[in-house]
């Protein structure tokens, strides 16, 4: 009988999706919160405009420049992993051996071909530390390009969200009818948000969907509390 190939399809981009789920996640919430807090305060759509925008643009920056750090870090926190491991193996090539004897036997391999596998692994010091890095410490070389791809992407997912909430004071110059529709605009956004994220990160969608909609919504109604009370 013919069989049916099995293909196995596996989410690789997940670095892009947790970049896009940071920035995006806090640009609908951020500007939001602010634009509800100073429709409690404000009786003009332009004002709350101008500040979101400048917030949205300081937003996207700060969060850009963190991603970009972040990543950075990995960088170099990978990089003084690997100058540790070859100062290991130049320094105390047996103990590394042991380790690499260790990690192997966790995979069911004892005798002879233990010990064919261990000669294999630690005759070349590059494939060596690599094993190291992989099975020892569980870290993957990170991506040169990652730092400035994740600034973009989180830097853009902000933007992107930030302006779901803005967009309705830039058409309605009535801030009340503004803040209605930036309210309704803003939990379609992040319920539809919150399904996306659910859809990749495996999570139920309409759970994920509730949440991130609940969490923006506690925000923005905290804001507009403060601003109201103190208004």
């Amino acid at each position: 009988m013919p069989s049916t190939p099995h293909v196995e399809r596996h989410f690789t981009a997940t670095e892009a999706v947790r970049d896009v789920v940071i920035g995006m996640s806090d640009g609908l919430t951020v500007p939001f919160a602010l634009a509800a807090g100073l429709s409690a305060a404000v009786t003009s759509s332009s004002l709350i405009v101008t500040a979101g925008l400048a917030e949205v643009a300081a937003g996207a920056i700060a969060m850009g420049l963190g991603g970009y750090l972040a990543a950075k870090t990995d960088i170099e926190h990978f990089d003084a992993e690997v100058a540790r491991e070859l100062r290991e193996i130049a320094e105390v090539p047996h103990r590394e051996v042991a380790e690499v004897e260790s990690v192997m036997r966790g995979f069911g391999l004892e005798g002879e071909p233990l010990e064919r596998v261990v000669a294999a692994i630690t005759a070349d010091r590059d494939r060596w530390v690599e094993f190291m890095m992989r099975f020892e410490l569980g870290i993957e070389r990170p991506d040169p390009r990652r730092a400035f791809t994740s600034a973009l992407t989180i830097g853009g997912a902000y933007i992107v969200g930030g302006l779901v909430p803005l967009v309705p004071y830039m058409l309605v110059p009535a801030v009340p009818d503004a803040m209605v529709w930036s309210v309704i605009s803003t939990g379609v956004a992040l319920l539809a948000f919150g399904a996306i994220k659910g859809r990749f990160t495996g999570m139920n969608l309409v759970r994920s969907a509730i949440q991130t909609l609940v969490v923006g919504g506690l925000a923005a109604g905290a804001a507009f509390g403060l601003a109201h009370a103190f208004a």
